[in-house]
């Protein structure tokens, strides 16, 4: 059974509070489905491990500092932003997606939860000049026309444990897709930190700045 117990034994150090929101996700996006198809009813189902918990592994990968500035790009439901925001109350999480009823529910969500390090804008990534310390995503599209957009929205400066950059979250043989990079990047497999097998394909790709 997917239940919010999946992310709180993988996630021993949430607080009472944290807790209350992370149960509380699994009913806001059940109402939400009912109105908007954000969630296939498999993957609603799964809400919690396929969603929730794979959102968290950015994490597991690294403890982001309170005032760090983090855009979550083509954002859709919330994810892996709202997760994250729980999780890292101090840090500023700006939610990004191109559709006004995903944002809708993106605002709804975070209202309800009181996570008010969340803000939302309903644009284009590539219209967007504001810039950001990391640039957080799930699989929106390959990842080469991701980083052209993005690029240009990373501050140089860094004040966290690694250099600002791209943290993207996506499953397969990503060979392909991370050839022009020539190994300027990390590739974090999540079976790494989970052990349920839905992680065992899914992987974590950190990209830092370049100038």
């Amino acid at each position: 059974m997917d239940r919010a117990e999946i992310v709180i034994k993988n996630f021993p150090d949430l607080s009472n509070k944290q807790i209350d929101c992370i149960e509380r996700l699994g009913s806001l996006y059940a109402d939400w489905n009912t109105k908007i198809n954000l969630i296939s009813r498999k993957d609603i189902d799964a809400l919690y491990e396929r969603h929730i918990l794979h959102s968290l592994s950015i994490a597991k990968f690294i403890k982001i500092n309170p005032g760090t500035k983090v855009m979550d790009a083509g954002t859709g439901g919330g994810f892996p932003g709202i997760p994250l925001a729980i999780y890292f109350p101090e840090v500023e999480f700006t939610l990004v997606d191109s559709i006004a009823k995903k944002i809708k529910v993106v605002d709804d969500i975070s209202q309800v939860l009181q996570l008010n390090n969340v803000r939302t804008i309903c644009e284009r990534i590539e219209n967007l000049h504001e810039k950001f310390d990391f640039i957080i995503s799930r699989a929106v599209t390959k990842i080469t026309p991701f980083y052209s957009w993005t690029k240009s929205k990373i501050i140089s400066s860094f004040t966290n444990e690694i250099p600002n950059g791209i943290l993207y979250l996506k499953g397969g043989d990503l060979t392909e897709e991370l050839h022009q990079f020539n190994k300027h990047y990390q590739l974090v497999n999540l079976k790494k930190y989970f052990k349920e097998s839905f992680f065992e394909t899914k992987k974590l790709v950190y990209i830092p700045f370049v100038k």
